[in-house]
């Protein structure tokens, strides 16, 4: 389209899933209900209605729906995308921005550039790129023995995994796996740890599934500890945030 910013907007079943796929804009990616997880080789990214995941023009990335999801997308030019990073990145939705991305959808798609709906687009562009960047991803290593272990982590997640479990696991010393996992990640490894357990828990909250259940089959000794972790995180309960 000879357009710098377009919106498009889509509905998908339950746990639908997109397979890995690239775009040649940068595409910010908006759940306006149910949750999408984001997943590139770098890394994983969620997405509740409040989020959005940013993806860079020419990221290979695969998209998971948690829940029935309707999104309200916007697919970036390079030219207009300088701001915005060229890195996956979990992006916070104001309510100013939410009703930018709605209604940018209704524009026809050779909206007036001149007109009152170029001036939407140049403020929903000004809006993303003022928006906070929310830790709401988990990074993976490019180290293969490493990155193995990771994703084996997020299909079973065990908060009380020790550094020293996994060092003795990949055969290194502590010192050793804590540089380099802090090399390969950007994170420690109780940092990521405790990301790793908030993305998984965030999908199943969104699904409606008991606060208790979801801390037990993290590993958490009682639902308060699981929500002593949250709370710290993202500054609400885990009650709270599904309601």
């Amino acid at each position: 389209m000879p357009r710098p910013v377009v919106a498009v907007k889509n509905d998908f079943p339950p746990s639908h899933e997109l397979a890995p796929h690239t775009h040649r804009r940068g595409q910010l990616l908006y759940a306006a209900s149910g949750v999408v997880v984001a997943s590139t080789p770098a890394g994983a990214w969620v997405a509740p209605p409040e989020r959005a995941v940013w993806i860079p023009a020419g990221t290979a990335h695969a998209v998971r729906m948690v829940g029935a999801v309707s999104t309200r997308s916007v697919m970036v030019d390079t030219s207009v995308a300088t701001t915005l990073g060229n890195e996956c990145r979990v992006l916070g939705v104001s309510p100013l921005l939410r009703s930018l991305l709605v209604e940018a959808c209704e524009l026809p798609r050779e909206y007036d550039l001149d007109g009152r709906d170029g001036q939407l687009m140049t403020l929903l562009v000004a809006e993303l790129a003022r928006a906070p960047v929310i830790p709401l991803s988990v990074p993976f290593p490019t180290a293969p023995a490493i990155a193995r272990k990771c994703h084996a982590f997020l299909e079973s997640p065990a908060p009380h995994d020790t550094i020293e479990q996994w060092s003795h696991a990949l055969g290194m010393g502590r010192r050793a796996f804590t540089r380099a996992f802090r090399r390969e990640t950007g994170m420690s490894f109780g940092e990521w740890r405790q990301q790793a357990c908030l993305l998984v828990a965030l999908p199943r909250l969104a699904a409606g599934q008991p606060v208790t259940a979801i801390a037990l089959d993290l590993g958490y000794e009682s639902p308060a500890a699981f929500s002593t972790m949250f709370k710290r995180l993202l500054g609400m309960a885990p009650s709270q945030y599904r309601n």
